[in-house]
């Protein structure tokens, strides 16, 4: 399965399906239940790690293609798209159509209809924001149907669809607003970039290129040539902390400054964990077993540097910097990508 992961590892599937529809991916689940096999429904592979014993079942590979507009008023435009539609393609149409809501989302690797799965988010914009519906073949039910945004358990990197794989997600409908310029700009390093305030807006194509360029400083856009983009972006997700257990950060960080930290829902408070890898003693380009590596352009990058590594050494990186971590600071980092057949 390396060939269809951006991290370039996993072993074998027993069988690979391609599915080019909706209802070729419907009927290719369905055909593998029908043989009893485990199912792993996998598009662009950057939000996945497998092991290195693979997937002992049918994989099958969302390949649909394509949106269009299902609603639209004066205001707004809705689209519905194809679960296997490159997500990057989707942001730069948007942007030249003068939609606006998915332009700080430039450079994500990955699909359309890996998006809802964990809630996609960067610079300010997460897909929930935007998202309506998504079209779902319900594994149990064994039927096709319609999950509203408002049923969907969208969260901070999570949703209902990511712990579970009862539902396949077959297009997702994003509603946008009609205008030349993005939405309000809420991260203070594109504002700065941008050279706006927070909550200033940019035409659509400035904040589109500044994202794209902001992403690629940080390997986190993928090009075949840079082994930093070997990787699935973001390996661990922000810790998210009740206030108490914040307290005790900054007091076991005191020497070290303040820990970078934003305040959320109620009285939890989302800490940095690139800040916390660093101040761990975990820096840019830190080696682990067999050539895997922190990335050189960002600590929450984890990557196949040399391409010839196996899943386990990644593992053993992750376990390492989670550790340590948990023993500097006394936080536990967890994966940000799905994890197939291995466990960290």
């Amino acid at each position: 399965m390396a060939r269809y992961t951006t991290l370039r590892l996993g072993g074998a599937a027993r069988r690979l399906e391609t599915a080019t529809s909706a209802e070729q991916i419907v009927q290719k689940v369905q055909e593998a239940q029908g043989r009893d096999e485990p199912v792993l429904v996998l598009a662009g592979g950057s939000n996945v790690v497998i092991g290195d014993q693979g997937f002992p079942g049918s994989v099958v590979l969302v390949r649909s293609r394509g949106f269009r507009v299902v609603a639209e008023d004066a205001d707004t435009v809705t689209v519905r798209v194809e679960a296997g539609e490159p997500w990057d393609d989707l942001v730069a149409a948007t942007v030249a159509n003068g939609w606006s809501g998915l332009e700080c989302l430039s450079g994500i690797p990955g699909s359309a209809g890996a998006t809802p799965i964990q809630n996609v988010g960067a610079y300010g914009q997460e897909v929930a924001e935007t998202i309506t519906g998504v079209q779902v073949y319900d594994r149990t039910a064994g039927s096709v149907g319609r999950i509203a945004a408002a049923d969907c358990g969208f969260a901070y990197r999570g949703s209902i669809f990511k712990y579970s794989d009862r539902w396949v997600v077959l297009s997702v409908d994003f509603r946008l607003i009609r205008s030349p310029l993005s939405t309000p700009v809420r991260y203070a390093e594109l504002a700065r970039a941008l050279d706006v305030e927070v909550g200033g807006r940019v035409p659509l194509a400035d904040a589109r290129a500044t994202v794209l360029r902001l992403r690629a400083g940080k390997g986190m856009v993928l090009d075949a040539a840079d082994p930093d983009t070997w990787s699935v972006g973001s390996f661990f997700t922000n810790p998210v902390l009740e206030r108490e257990a914040y307290e005790l950060l900054r007091e076991r960080a005191a020497d070290l400054g303040e820990p970078p930290a934003w305040p959320g829902a109620g009285d939890v408070v989302k800490v940095s964990a690139a800040w916390l890898i660093d101040k761990a003693g975990f820096a840019k380009g830190h080696p682990g077993p067999e050539g895997v590596a922190i990335s050189t352009k960002h600590t929450l990058a984890l990557t196949n540097h040399r391409g010839t590594a196996s899943t386990a050494a990644l593992v053993a990186l992750a376990r390492e910097i989670r550790d340590g971590v948990h023993d500097r600071f006394g936080v536990t980092l967890h994966p940000e990508p799905v994890l197939i057949n291995c466990v960290i």
